[in-house]
C-alpha cells in the first residue's frame, strides 16, 4: 500500500470514529490528510471507496495478526484461541469507529462492500468450519456446520458485549468458556440429526448475506456522494428536496418525478433517478 493512501485510510477511520461516516466530508478528509479535495480522488474513486479500503485494510491486519500469533503452535484447540483472542483485541482496539459505523447502518452501502462482506463471511464460515473438523476429528463431519453456525452464535454475541461495554473482561478466559459450551454440545450431537447440510447451509446463508435488491437508504447515501462529487449547488438543493420529500408519511409521487428530471442531464447519476423512478412508480 502507498504511504499516501494508508495516511487517508488512517484520517478516515479516525474522522469516521468521532464524526461518523455520513456527517465526514470528503474535503474534511483531504484537508486532514494534507492534500486538496482533487487530489483524495486521484486515491480514492469516492468516499465509499475509502469505507471499503478501511474494511479491506481491517480484515488484511486480522490475518496477518492471526499468522503472527499462531505460526508456531501446533495445536489447533490453542491455535483457534489464539486467533479468536486476536480477533476480539483487534475489535475492541477499533471499537468507537466499528460502533460508528454500526449506528449509522453505514455499511453496506454498495453492491462492492456488500461483495467483499459476502466473500469475507463465507470465508469465517469456512475457517470455523476447518477449525471444528481438525478440533473434533471426521465422525463430526455431519453435524460441521450446525456447529459452526452455534460457534458464530456465541462468538457475535459476546463480540456485541465487548463492543458495546465499557467493562474490561479477559478474552482468553471467555474464548475458553465458549469452547468448553461447544465441547458439551458437540458430546450429545450425535443423538441429533444434522440440521444444515453443506448445500443447504451455503444456500442459505448467501441469500441471507447477499441481496442483490439494494436498500433505499444505500441508493440514496451512494446518491449523496455522487452529487457532492459534481460539485453543484443546484443538485445539492435538489437533492435535499427530494429527499425531505421521500421520508414523508405520504410522499407526493409529482414532487418526486419533478426532481429526478433535475439529474437528467448527469449521466453518472442515471442509475440512481431511474431506481428511484421505477420504486415509486410501482407505489
Amino acid at each position: 500500500m502507498k504511504e499516501k493512501d494508508r495516511k487517508i485510510i488512517e484520517v478516515g477511520m479516525r474522522l469516521f470514529a468521532s464524526k461518523g461516516f455520513s456527517a465526514t466530508s470528503v474535503q474534511e478528509i483531504a484537508t486532514e490528510s494534507g492534500i486538496s479535495k482533487g487530489a483524495f480522488y486521484l486515491h480514492f474513486k469516492s468516499k465509499d471507496d475509502l469505507l471499503l479500503a478501511i474494511l479491506q485494510h481491517h480484515f488484511d491486519s486480522i490475518n496477518n495478526t492471526f499468522r503472527e500469533e499462531t505460526q508456531h503452535i501446533q495445536d489447533p484447540r490453542e491455535k483457534l484461541i489464539k486467533e479468536q483472542m486476536a480477533l476480539y483485541t483487534h475489535f475492541i482496539t477499533h471499537r468507537d469507529l466499528l460502533v460508528m459505523l454500526a449506528k449509522e447502518q453505514a455499511i453496506p452501502r454498495n453492491e462492492t462492500i456488500k461483495k467483499l462482506l459476502f466473500e469475507k463471511q463465507m470465508e469465517s464460515h469456512h475457517y470455523y468450519l476447518t477449525s471444528i473438523m481438525d478440533i473434533y476429528g471426521p465422525n463430526i463431519e455431519p453435524f460441521s456446520w450446525d456447529i459452526t453456525i452455534i460457534l458464530e452464535g456465541m462468538i457475535k454475541s459476546y463480540l456485541g458485549v465487548l463492543l458495546f461495554s465499557t467493562h474490561q473482561f479477559d478474552i482468553r478466559s471467555l474464548t475458553e468458556f465458549m469452547l468448553n459450551r461447544l465441547d458439551s454440545i458437540v458430546k450429545d450431537i450425535h443423538k441429533d440429526t444434522p440440521f444444515f447440510t453443506k448445500e443447504k447451509a451455503e444456500n442459505i446463508l448467501s441469500t441471507i448475506l447477499f441481496s442483490e435488491q439494494p436498500s433505499m437508504s444505500a441508493v440514496l447515501k451512494n446518491l449523496e456522494e455522487e452529487i457532492e462529487k459534481l460539485g453543484s449547488d443546484e443538485l445539492t438543493v435538489t437533492f435535499e428536496v427530494l429527499k425531505e420529500e421521500m421520508i414523508k408519511e405520504q410522499p407526493r409521487v409529482p414532487v418526486i418525478q419533478g426532481m429526478l428530471s433535475n439529474f437528467s442531464r448527469y449521466p453518472t447519476l442515471d442509475s440512481y433517478r431511474e431506481f428511484i423512478s421505477e420504486y415509486y412508480a410501482e407505489k
